[in-house]
């Protein structure tokens, strides 16, 4: 495959898949029917191959893969006023936990592009999924539903707007083992992606309850919603489209103006109280002058001090100073 450039994707992925479906019926008869261990094999055999061709495969010149990316991409930065009530999402991000998880689910589904094998890329979809639910459950305090886990896909594709989306979902389609994708719980979380991906294709004014001439100026950038809860969370979580990153640098912001507020009234309290120690002090000197003025002191003159070695010739009855004596050995 390597060599045969001129392959179509399609042309490209029905190799693949043959290769895989013969691999595994060898496998199954090698076996005897164990199928965990023939998916296991099935695994090792779709990352050696598709390590090795990835860079053959992925995106291919034959493809409008890459064209259908740039769309994707505009498209998304173009919702970015979209907020999270227009969907729906039951999320509240001034919860530690879940703005934990909605970062988590961001950082999952941007790093499936890192990734070179399909089930890797599709284990980035579902842990960021189960992010997405954990979210929902500690904002709820229940156990989510499916009805809520699409909406919050959707909010977390269009706040992480992961790099060549298209190129990913297509080539997760094409060279995935389809046991995979056809059953368990990867499979459905990759279903509810390119759901996801059709709804922001396809997302209108009637979609987020809005009207023609507000969708558009919205779209064109003429205007953004606005109110007294615009741009906050399920439960005041935010402005619309924005990190938690950002929320929790806006969070801090917001502290250290408050901090600044209360610094200026406490550096006021110390003028005021400075200003009061001089009107103090002031006064302290006005009432000692009058004191002063009222009883003036009168300044005697100290006596001499007596010598210590002197006799002892006043009335200060102090004994007369000691005289050595010699004592015989």
């Amino acid at each position: 495959m390597a060599n045969k450039k001129d392959l179509s994707a399609d042309e490209l992925s029905e190799c693949v898949q043959d290769f895989y479906q013969n691999m595994s019926d060898r496998l199954m008869t090698h076996f005897k029917g164990s199928s965990e261990r023939v998916e296991c094999v099935m695994d090792q055999v779709e990352k050696y191959i598709m390590t090795r061709l990835y860079k053959n495969v992925f995106c291919p010149e034959t493809t409008d893969d890459e064209k259908k990316d740039l769309a994707t991409q505009n498209r998304i930065r173009a919702l970015h006023w979209v907020t999270i009530q227009m969907l729906c999402v039951p999320l509240d991000e001034e919860i530690p936990e879940v703005s934990d998880s909605v970062v988590k689910a961001i950082t999952d589904v941007i790093e499936m592009d890192s990734r070179r094998v399909p089930r890797d890329k599709l284990a980035c979809i579902t842990s960021c999924s189960k992010h997405i639910f954990n979210a929902i459950r500690v904002t709820r305090n229940e156990p989510a539903s499916a009805d809520d886990f699409l909406p919050t896909l959707i909010y977390i594709v269009l706040k992480a707007n992961p790099p060549r989306l298209q190129s990913n979902i297509q080539y997760i389609t094409r060279f995935c083992n389809p046991s995979r994708l056809m059953t368990g719980e990867d499979g459905y979380y990759f279903t509810n992606l390119c759901c996801a991906v059709a709804f922001i294709e396809k997302l209108d004014a009637q979609s987020l309850n809005l009207s023609s001439e507000d969708f558009e100026r919205y779209m064109s950038g003429q205007a953004s919603p606005c109110g007294p809860d615009a741009g906050r969370g399920w439960a005041g979580s935010g402005p619309a489209g924005a990190s938690p990153g950002v929320v929790q640098a806006q969070r801090q912001i917001e502290t250290l103006s408050g901090l600044s507020q209360r610094q200026e009234q406490v550096l006021e309290g110390v003028r005021e109280l400075q200003a009061e120690l001089v009107q103090w002090e002031a006064s302290v000197a006005r009432q000692v002058q009058g004191i002063l003025e009222r009883y003036p002191l009168e300044l005697r003159p100290l006596p001499p001090a007596p010598a210590i070695d002197s006799d002892n010739t006043d009335d200060d009855r102090l004994p007369p100073p000691l005289t050595p004596q010699v004592f015989a050995g």
